[in-house]
């Protein structure tokens, strides 16, 4: 059986990261797709786990020779999703989980029509300050820059599937999980499973 796109994306600041870190230790199934970025690694950031960090022109290289399913460009610095390494782990059967921008999820949701869009959502606009600046890394300019951000974000939310708060973050990967799950037992993704046992 094929493996299903699941594409999270999220405001910067809203905890996806942990959410998908705590996703990934109740669930084996799960592939991750490593985004490609030309920003500055973070602290505590690993190249190949974290992103694939490459210079501003390599990452055009892997545009202009059409090996990205989609890129987009956030506060200066170019996102995007390596297309070979989805392709084989989704023939593989892996559920492949994208973690990427709100205009790139909808470039996957028209190269793959049977993904599952998932927006994680902050509780408020004043929490989801709180925690950027509780980052302690960002300046004025940037928190601006990212809260400013967030609110054209969150005018792409209603084109999702499904809307994860996250408040509580051991609710919010069980809600994520749900989701998936419940997606995996969809009776138009088992008809393989359906005419096996019709044929049984």
């Amino acid at each position: 059986m094929t493996g299903i796109p699941i594409v999270v994306s999220a405001p910067s600041g809203c905890g996806k990261d942990t959410i998908l870190e705590q996703l990934f230790k109740i669930n084996d199934n799960f592939a991750y797709s490593v985004s490609a970025t030309s920003r500055a690694m973070r602290e505590g950031e690993v190249n190949g786990v974290s992103y694939h960090f490459t210079t501003r022109e390599e990452f055009e290289g892997m545009i202009k020779n059409a090996e990205v399913l989609e890129y987009t460009e956030y506060c200066g610095n170019y996102y995007g999703t390596p297309k070979k390494a989805v392709e084989d782990m989704l023939s593989q059967g892996k559920d492949v989980i994208l973690k990427i921008e709100v205009e790139g999820a909808m470039n996957i949701k028209r190269i793959f029509p049977e993904c599952v869009l998932v927006f994680i959502l902050p509780p408020s606009m004043p929490e989801l300050e709180r925690r950027l600046r509780k980052r302690g890394t960002e300046t004025e300019e940037t928190i601006a820059s990212r809260l400013a951000q967030a609110r054209v974000e969150l005018t792409y939310a209603d084109k999702f599937d499904y809307l994860v708060v996250n408040g509580d973050l051991h609710k919010a990967v069980d809600d994520l999980n749900s989701v998936i799950l419940a997606e995996k037992m969809k009776a138009k993704r088992c008809t393989e499973l359906l005419n096996e046992i019709k044929n049984s």
